[in-house]
Order: structure tokens, then sequence, then C-alpha cells
């Protein structure tokens, strides 16, 4: 019975999972960020040589 008090007031392995998500979010914006901007940059780049 005491184990089972000490598992649910121990919160470490739920504030890495937390932080693991966070983690997570974090990565799939920076990757949809750098996808568009790459988008844009390469239509940039091919309107500027179609220019020359």
């Amino acid at each position: 019975m005491k184990f089972l008090h000490k598992l649910t007031k121990d919160q470490k392995g739920a504030t890495a999972i937390e932080y693991g998500l966070i983690a997570a979010l974090i990565a799939v914006a920076a990757i949809t960020a750098m996808t568009g901007v790459g988008t844009k940059l390469t239509n940039t780049f091919t309107k500027v040589s179609n220019k020359l």
C-alpha cells in the first residue's frame, strides 16, 4: 500500500513526459516554419534565375 501511495506522489515521470511533448511540439513547429520559408526562398531564386 505504501508503494502505491509513493507512486502516486512521484511526479518525475510525468514531468519528463510533459517536457518531451513540449520538445516534440516545438520541433514540429520549427520544421513547418522552415519548410514554408524554404519553399518561398526556392520560388524567389527561381524567379531571379528566370529573369537573368
